[in-house]
């Protein structure tokens, strides 16, 4: 599933302005600790965090993740934002909670 698709399918936002939605999404991680993150995420993983400062974007880099989600409505701010965006990042946001969002994965791709 592209994560265009996942977009449209959870209703998601995208935050970051450079938009890199053709990635593919194959899996799914949900950590907040970002040593766990870098060990264990999947390339092609939506990685599911309630963090937000500009050191998700080098894990995200780092993993080769599809996206980063942000549940719960969490703003992220605009420095992270345009960071994200001078790495090719994708950065969306859901007011969904972990959970919600893991189930929904799962069951779209």
């Amino acid at each position: 599933m592209k994560v265009s698709e996942l977009i449209e399918a959870l209703k998601l936002k995208l935050i970051t302005r450079i938009d890199y939605t053709d990635r593919e999404v194959t899996g799914c991680y949900i950590g907040d600790i970002l040593t766990r993150v870098l060990s264990h995420a999947k390339p092609c993983d939506a990685w599911i965090t309630v963090q937000t400062g500009a050191e998700i974007t080098k894990v995200a880099a780092a993993t080769d993740v599809a996206c980063i989600i942000i549940p719960e409505g969490i703003t992220v701010d605009v420095a992270v934002v345009e960071k994200a965006d001078e790495n090719g990042i994708i950065i969306l946001g859901s007011c969904l909670d972990s959970y919600g969002l893991a189930v929904g994965i799962g069951r779209s791709i």
